[in-house]
């Protein structure tokens, strides 16, 4: 054997080597590439009906807040009404209370002071202090 088949025998075999690491590398692609076509398949098989049901949901939910949105509505006008019945009441018997507690206040203090009408005198350490004086409450501020 001369140098140039030995040459060329060598030159074979790494073809030989090549072409079978290529032919394995594209023989795992192809598996690659069915399993990532499944994968595909099998998502997109469930993401049909699963987004089928987030458009029903979504439709629920608006019904949902439109109902929210009518009793909210609802509320708004008792509270109102409830406001203005309020302010009738207010209006209607707060006038008259108060002035039928002016009234009464004012019937406790005149015979409160019909009965504080005669003069008493206390003797304190030998002193006499008159009964206005005497029996004055004081006020929140400390002052008579």
């Amino acid at each position: 054997m001369s140098g140039g088949e030995v040459a060329g025998i060598l030159v074979a075999v790494f073809w030989a080597i090549l072409v079978s690491f290529l032919a394995v590398v594209l023989v795992r692609l192809a598996q690659v590439l069915k399993a990532t076509t499944k994968l595909v398949a099998d998502v997109s098989a469930q993401a049909v009906p699963l987004l089928g049901e987030a458009s029903a949901t979504v439709r629920s939910a608006q019904t949902q807040l439109e109902r929210v949105d009518a009793i909210a509505s609802d509320v708004q006008e008792v509270t109102s009404n409830a406001s203005a019945l309020s302010s009738t009441v207010a209006s209607t018997f707060g006038g008259p209370l108060v002035k039928v507690a002016a009234f009464g206040y004012g019937v406790r203090r005149a015979i409160g002071r019909k009965d504080a009408a005669e003069p008493r005198r206390t003797v304190i350490v030998g002193r006499t202090l008159p009964s206005a004086r005497r029996g004055r409450k004081r006020g929140r501020g400390g002052k008579g």
